[in-house]
């Protein structure tokens, strides 16, 4: 299958208004579309805004009305063919006369695989799928990853400094970085359905873990793993939206004073006692989770990624040094031989001001 120059171009562009939603259509995905008139002409355009709203074929087809007739239709992922909240996208397009269907890629949740373009082509539409495949893919990697693992993808973000240390010994981590990678953190915040941290981590810093150093219509939602129920009531993270609380214990008494303050308690033990992270995943996946951002100490930052459980680091890394007294990013396992390492991928590495910010991916992922 073979795509032109034009077809590129419109894909891009659908792409890009794709981008629009990317804080929030959680839990849906992100989507963008482009109708292209028969002599070239971009007709109609439209991007999903979020959950219950007009899906970006309906809003495209909206602007370009009675040109549709004919036309091809760029969108980044493969049309809809079933009941959500709004009707069929693939009934839309059928009932607007186009001609051609280009999608980035086929729909992995179920309901969909395929069938849209099935529907499509069993009316005489052209129907092609592959078109920027890769880069509506990465558009869209928490999606995917629910639909297809049950479980959101997993970003563990950290600051640390060229040697890889994320606080001194007695706990001071502010300012590792400067204010652009601070900044550009807050944006990788803004993208994520919900933002997990420890019980360490609020009893040392009591943060915030909002979205504060860069425009956000949409806070994320928090995940606290505390194991013993020791969240104090008066921590700042029940007090900035809703908060889900894995715990290992039940307490009935502290269960109650914190759902008056909003938050949620679910009860994961594992054998060893404390959280189980792997059923806590699943069960964001349940409740509509498609990417998390952990920002976590060393002990649980090593648990995650000791049970497999990290998708990708999102380190920013300053140019100091502070010695091996301080704090590390893991708690990993001592190691004899090399070959039992964890192996990453590189995926993104750029300047943020005068950070380093580096994206690299495990490579089970």
């Amino acid at each position: 299958m073979s795509f032109d120059a034009a077809d590129h171009a419109a894909m891009s562009r659908a792409l890009r208004l794709a981008e629009h939603g990317l804080e929030t259509t959680t839990p849906n995905p992100r989507v963008g579309c482009v109708i292209v008139s028969a002599d070239g002409r971009i007709v109609g355009e439209g991007w999903h805004q979020r959950a219950g709203s007009a899906h970006a074929e309906i809003a495209a087809l909206a602007q370009a009305g009675e040109a549709a007739r004919g036309s091809s239709v760029f969108v980044t992922l493969e049309p809809c063919a079933h009941h959500g909240r709004t009707p069929p996208c693939a009934d839309a397009l059928i009932a607007a006369g186009v001609a051609r269907v280009v999608s980035a890629t086929r729909d992995p949740n179920p309901l969909v695989a395929g069938r849209g373009s099935e529907r499509l082509h069993s009316h005489g539409i052209r129907t092609e799928t592959g078109l920027l495949a890769d880069q509506a893919h990465e558009l869209n990697i928490g999606f995917f990853s629910r639909m297809t693992r049950g479980r959101p993808w997993v970003r563990l973000k950290a600051a640390a400094t060229l040697d890889g240390r994320t606080a001194l010994d007695n706990g001071v981590s502010q300012w590792i970085t400067g204010t652009a990678a601070r900044a550009d953190g807050h944006r990788w915040r803004a993208r994520a359905c919900a933002i997990l941290t420890g019980i360490g981590t609020v009893l040392s810093d009591d943060p915030q873990l909002t979205v504060r150093d860069v425009p956000c219509v949409r806070q994320p939602w928090h995940v606290l793993v505390d194991a013993r129920l020791e969240v104090p009531l008066d921590a700042r993270l029940l007090r900035n939206g809703p908060c889900l609380i894995a715990t290992a214990v039940s307490n009935p008494d502290k269960q109650a004073r914190l759902a008056e303050l909003g938050a949620e308690v679910i009860v994961l033990p594992n054998p060893a006692g404390k959280v189980d992270l792997a059923t806590l995943l699943l069960e964001l996946g349940q409740r509509g989770c498609n990417e998390l951002h952990v920002e976590a100490g060393f002990k649980l930052n090593g648990s995650l990624m000791r049970e497999g459980l990290v998708d990708e680091l999102l380190l920013y890394l300053a140019p100091m040094l502070v010695g091996d007294h301080a704090i590390g990013i893991t708690n990993l396992n001592a190691l004899s031989h090399l070959d039992d390492a964890t192996r990453l991928k590189l995926h993104d590495v750029r300047m943020v001001g005068d950070d380093v910010r580096m994206i690299a991916r495990l490579r089970n992922t």
